[in-house]
């Protein structure tokens, strides 16, 4: 294999699921659902009162403790799952290496809890008493920021922002970077804590979410005939990236090759995908080629699938063009148990796709009880399947018509 091919040698997340990847993987295996009622806040009044929050999460040892109230959860969950995912690859930063090793880690919203909270704070009691935090609370790079200042990487640093596809961009321009030279190490993904009052009456308003209220583990439903809405989720995930020649000089165990990165645009709708599929088959496309591969290659897909009735629909009309007809590759929507972590998705699904590969079982489609004949695939319905595969994709769509493919393939 050519010593510059770019391999993923660490993981970590924070998610619905778990505070770790494993524990993570553990849940999405045996099908649980991460999707309750909203309990960070008082959703009276709301047409949509369900979300999959992170659970139990604690911060100690993420950073400072003195910094602790002077980060959002957004950053505090990226540099958590960075901590966890440089600790699985057994890579130390250190004086001889730190500026060999790059960050490329974004977030879709940023810090809208802080955003939200000083603006109450200036409304009550003037501007005189908004945090001087306020700003590095918010701006969404700074999870990029801090998992560089905590961790002491002090190479290439960088954010992406691409809605629902950022941490997907992230991880396939850091594999561009690692091939140019850039860096010998990145730690890549996204991040993302927006379940907070104005988020959820953003998105509600905007007809987006499910109100499955009384009923919220069954509410998150890809490809399901009665699917009404995606669901917000919130968490972080990281990868750690280097190219195979630097993971074997270190003596590291590759757990995959990213192989493959396609991404277009749509140029169709801020918020609504293209029905046909146009932009999203052109990424997956894409992707097919920099891998050197043909679709029925590819062992499983994991969809973007977030849960609305159109996406789901017009990422099957991509697939169908893809193929040629008849789809012949297993598709299965995980934010049906992880609802939709937004702009740290992409990280977490590739991560999914990762661990799939190593450990031969296809996460399920959980709450699929009435297939949409549209969306004629074979989704891996309601529970997990053992399967031995070498090559999956990772779909990941956002508003603005950003679509972003990835592939990853054993090593």
């Amino acid at each position: 294999m050519d010593s510059n091919r770019i391999v993923v040698t660490g993981i970590g997340a924070v998610t619905p699921m778990g505070n770790s990847w494993p524990d993570t993987w553990a849940a999405l295996v045996a099908g649980r659902s991460g999707v309750g009622n909203i309990t960070s806040f008082d959703t009276t009044g709301y047409t949509s009162t369900l979300a999959a929050e992170v659970k139990d999460f604690d911060p100690t040892g993420t950073v400072e403790p003195r910094l602790l109230k002077r980060t959002d959860p957004f950053i505090l969950f990226g540099v958590a799952a960075a901590k966890e995912a440089l600790e699985a690859a057994h890579f130390v930063i250190d004086d001889d290496n730190a500026e060999r090793v790059g960050i490329v880690f974004g977030s879709g919203i940023g810090g809208l809890r802080s955003l939200h909270a000083n603006f109450e704070t200036l409304e009550r009691r003037g501007p005189t008493r908004v945090s001087p935090f306020l700003i590095p609370m918010l701006i969404g790079n700074m999870a990029a920021g801090l998992i560089s200042i905590q961790t002491g990487a002090r190479g290439p640093n960088k954010a992406i922002q691409t809605a629902c596809a950022t941490s997907a961009h992230c991880l396939g321009d850091a594999a561009r970077m690692l091939q140019r030279g850039d860096a010998d190490v990145i730690i890549a993904g996204g991040s993302e804590a927006s379940i907070e009052p104005l988020a959820l009456a953003g998105f509600a308003s905007m007809k987006a979410l499910s109100t499955r209220n009384d009923d919220p583990a069954r509410a998150s439903r890809p490809f399901d005939l009665g699917r009404d809405g995606f669901v917000m989720g919130e968490g972080g995930c990281a990868l750690v990236l280097e190219t195979l020649g630097h993971a074997e000089a270190r003596g590291a165990e590759p757990l995959a090759e990213l192989a493959g990165y396609g991404l277009s645009g749509d140029a169709y709708h801020i918020a609504a995908p293209e029905p046909s599929g146009d932009g999203a088959v052109r990424a997956m496309q894409q992707a097919l080629d920099d891998a050197g591969l043909v679709p029925a290659d590819l062992g499983y897909i994991n969809a973007h699938a977030t849960s609305t009735p159109a996406g789901d629909i017009s990422e099957v009309h991509a697939l169908h063009r893809l193929y040629g007809g008849k789809i012949t590759t297993p598709v299965s929507g995980t934010k049906s148990m992880t609802a939709h972590l937004l702009g740290a998705a992409g990280a977490l699904e590739t991560a999914i796709c990762i661990a799939a590969i190593r450990e031969g079982i296809l996460p399920p489609t959980i709450n699929n009880e009435t297939p949409d004949p549209e969306c004629d695939i074979d989704c891996v319905p309601n529970e997990a399947r053992e399967v031995s595969i070498s090559t999956a994709m990772c779909n990941s769509f956002g508003f603005g018509g950003h679509n972003c493919s990835l592939i990853v393939r054993g090593v």
